[in-house]
């Protein structure tokens, strides 16, 4: 019995492993998958901005033939902003942070488009075009909310990443902690997407 002590003992520890493993990837994969899953939510939010661009563009142009350039940029924006694809089970900061930099570009174009038709009485007071504003407007917000929920489930599984003894561990599983999404430079300062058409 005694020269099977050892055996049973190194069983023992890697049943024990085995069981702490099995459990570690179970806690982790909820999470992950949250992680993905609020990505996707992210992105759906950049995309419906993606959508009303050309529907802005195309009312605005009736209006305004000679801001073409302005016109142009947002389109070039709009088409950078929507080509960059990340996979959400690997996002590191350097790819989030491109990730930003385009949508950032975007934001900013928008801005100036909305800035140069301030000046277009007739195209502030066109109907269709007052509802993509406010349309926009209500998607900037919804933005914010995805990326405030996707920077929270991303938290939650980097918690349990880098808590010990964990994190000797799940790397080895294929858990990785996840990028954050971090405010812009000078992001306290709000974009205006607004127009006052009351005046």
């Amino acid at each position: 019995m005694k020269k099977w002590l050892p055996i049973l003992i190194i069983l023992g520890i890697i049943l024990l492993a085995g069981a702490y493993l099995a459990n570690l990837n179970n806690r982790l994969v909820p999470l992950d998958e949250g992680v993905s899953a609020q990505w996707g939510n992210v992105e759906s939010a950049y995309q419906r901005r993606a959508d009303l661009i050309p529907n802005i563009v195309n009312t605005a142009k009736g209006y305004a033939e000679f801001e073409q350039s302005t016109l142009v940029k947002v389109t070039e924006a709009r088409s950078k902003a929507t080509s960059i694809q990340i996979d959400p089970s690997n996002i590191t900061p350097a790819q989030l942070e491109q990730f930003q930099q385009a949508q950032a570009g975007l934001t900013s174009a928008l801005s100036r488009l909305l800035a140069v038709f301030e000046r277009y009485p007739d195209l502030k007071a066109n109907e269709n075009f007052k509802e993509l504003i406010n349309e926009l407007e209500r998607t900037e917000n919804r933005i914010n909310v995805e990326r405030n929920r996707f920077n929270e489930a991303a938290k939650g599984l980097n918690v349990e990443v880098k808590k010990f003894p964990a994190k000797l561990f799940a790397g080895m599983l294929g858990f990785e902690e996840r990028a954050y999404f971090k405010a812009d430079e000078g992001a306290e300062d709000a974009p205006e997407v607004e127009f006052n058409f009351g005046k």
